[in-house]
C-alpha cells in the first residue's frame, strides 16, 4: 500500500470517528430544548446538610464564600459551614473562623488535592454526633444563590441521591479568557446537562455545586482522589447505577482563570485527569453498558472519549488546511465525504453557541467579541488534549489562585 492509501486510509478513520461522536452529541443535546415533565416532590421536608468548602490559600475570597452561604434561603438550624483549610500557609483558616464557619485544618503535603482532602473530611463528618442527610461540596472561589440549598433539597425529595446545580460565572467580563470558561459553562449546563437530564440519563458532577447522600458515600466510599476528582466519582456513581440528578435553579457563581496561563494550566490539569479516569473506567463502562443494556453507562462512555473528540478536530483542521494548501496535490483527505457536509457541519457549530446564548438570556453587548475570543479559546483545547493524553500518568496538582473579591449582593 502506498503511502497516500495509507495518509487516506487515516484520513476516513479519523471523519468517520468524528462524525459519530459529533453525531452523538448533537442528537443528545437536542433534548435539552424537549423539557421533561416534572413531578413535585413526595416530600416536602428540610434535609440535613454539611456544606463543605475546599480552600488552600483563599484568603481573599473565602469570607465571600461563607457570608453567601449564611445567607441561604433555608432553615439555619438544617445546615452547618465547613471549611477545609487544606495545606493553608496563609490566613484562610482565621478568616473562615472569623466569618462563622467550622475550620478543619489539613496538613499532609504527601497526599495534595482536592479528593484528598474531601475524603479526610467525609470521614470526620460520619464520626461526628450530628448527623446529616448529605454533604454538599463547594470550591473557596464560589459564591452560592440564595436559593441555592432549597433547590437542591427539592431534586433529592424528589428521589435524587445525588445533585449537581447550575455552574454560572462571577466574574465573565474581567477578560477574553474569563468570558470564554463563561459561554463554555453556560452551554454545558443547557447541552449537555440538561439534555441528560431530560432524558434521565444522569449528569456529570462539575467539581462544585453539588450534593451527595451521606448514605452513598458509606456504600461505595469516595475515593476519588486523581487530578479530576469529580469525574472519577461521576464514573464510579454509573458503574453503582446512581444517576446525578440535575438543579438547574441551584446557582453556583464561580471564578473563571483571568489569563491564558492561567486557563492553560488548568486545563491540561483536567485533561491529564480526563485521560486517567477514561484509561481506568472506560472499558468497564462499556462492558456494563453492553452486558446490561444500558444507555447511561455507555453515555458516560462516550463522554470519556472527549480528549479524542477534541484531538481529531484538530487533525481533521490540520487536514482541511493542508488540502486548502495544495489543491491540486494527489492527497485525497475529504474523499468519503462530500465538502458540503462539512461546510454544514461547520456552520452548524458556529451558530448553535450563540443560540444557546440566546435561550439561556446571556447575551449582552460583550457577546459579539466574546464569542470571537471563544473561537480561539476552543482551539487551544486541541493543543492542550494533546498535552493532557501524553502526561496522564503525571498527578502534579496545580492551584488556581483567585482573586475576585465578590460578594452575593453584588452579584444579586
Amino acid at each position: 500500500m502506498s503511502d497516500i492509501s495509507i495518509f487516506s486510509a487515516v484520513s476516513y478513520l479519523v471523519q468517520i470517528l468524528f462524525l459519530l461522536l459529533g453525531a452523538y452529541y448533537f442528537v443528545i443535546s437536542i433534548f435539552s430544548f424537549i423539557p421533561r415533565r416534572e413531578s413535585e416532590p413526595d416530600d416536602a421536608r428540610f434535609r440535613n446538610y454539611a456544606l463543605l468548602v475546599a480552600a488552600h490559600n483563599e484568603e481573599l475570597v473565602i469570607e465571600n464564600m461563607v457570608d453567601s452561604l449564611k445567607r441561604l434561603d433555608y432553615p439555619e438550624e438544617n445546615y452547618e459551614i465547613f471549611v477545609i483549610a487544606d495545606n493553608c500557609s496563609d490566613r484562610t483558616a482565621a478568616i473562615a473562623r472569623g466569618a462563622g464557619a467550622t475550620v478543619f485544618e489539613r496538613c499532609d503535603t504527601r497526599a495534595a488535592g482536592k479528593g484528598f482532602a474531601l475524603e479526610w473530611m467525609f470521614d470526620k463528618i460520619f464520626k461526628m454526633d450530628r448527623k446529616f442527610d448529605s454533604v454538599v461540596v463547594f470550591d473557596a472561589d464560589n459564591i452560592a444563590d440564595r436559593d441555592f440549598l432549597r433547590q437542591i433539597n427539592r431534586q433529592h425529595n424528589k428521589g435524587a441521591r445525588v445533585v449537581q446545580g447550575y455552574i454560572d460565572s462571577k466574574n465573565p467580563g474581567d477578560s477574553w479568557i474569563s468570558y470564554s470558561y463563561s459561554i463554555a459553562f453556560w452551554t454545558v449546563n443547557r447541552l449537555f446537562q440538561q439534555s441528560r437530564a431530560n432524558l434521565n440519563l444522569g449528569c456529570q458532577l462539575c467539581g462544585t455545586g453539588f450534593s451527595v447522600d451521606i448514605d452513598v458515600l458509606k456504600d461505595i466510599g469516595w475515593g476519588a482522589t486523581c487530578l479530576t476528582e469529580d469525574m472519577e466519582f461521576t464514573m464510579k456513581l454509573a458503574l453503582n447505577d446512581i444517576k446525578v440528578g440535575w438543579a438547574n435553579d441551584a446557582i453556583v457563581y464561580d471564578e473563571k482563570p483571568l489569563t491564558l496561563s492561567q486557563s492553560w494550566k488548568q486545563r491540561v490539569r483536567w485533561m491529564q485527569g480526563h485521560a486517567d479516569v477514561a484509561c481506568r473506567f472506560i472499558w468497564k463502562l462499556a462492558q456494563k453498558a453492553l452486558s446490561e443494556k444500558k444507555l447511561a453507562p455507555f453515555d458516560c462512555a462516550v463522554y470519556l472519549l472527549q480528549p479524542l473528540r477534541i484531538i481529531t478536530m484538530g487533525a481533521i483542521t490540520a487536514m482541511a488546511w493542508l488540502q486548502t494548501a495544495y489543491p491540486d496535490s494527489n492527497l485525497v483527505i475529504w474523499g468519503m465525504v462530500p465538502s458540503g457536509v462539512w461546510n454544514f457541519i461547520v456552520i452548524l457549530q458556529f451558530c448553535w453557541t450563540p443560540f444557546v446564548l440566546i435561550v439561556e438570556k446571556k447575551i449582552s453587548k460583550k457577546t459579539l467579541w466574546g464569542y470571537l475570543a471563544y473561537t480561539v479559546y476552543t482551539l487551544t483545547w486541541v493543543p492542550i488534549a494533546v498535552v493532557g493524553v501524553m502526561n496522564k500518568n503525571k498527578k502534579e496538582w496545580f492551584h488556581t489562585q483567585h482573586t475576585r473579591k465578590i460578594s452575593i449582593n453584588e452579584l444579586q
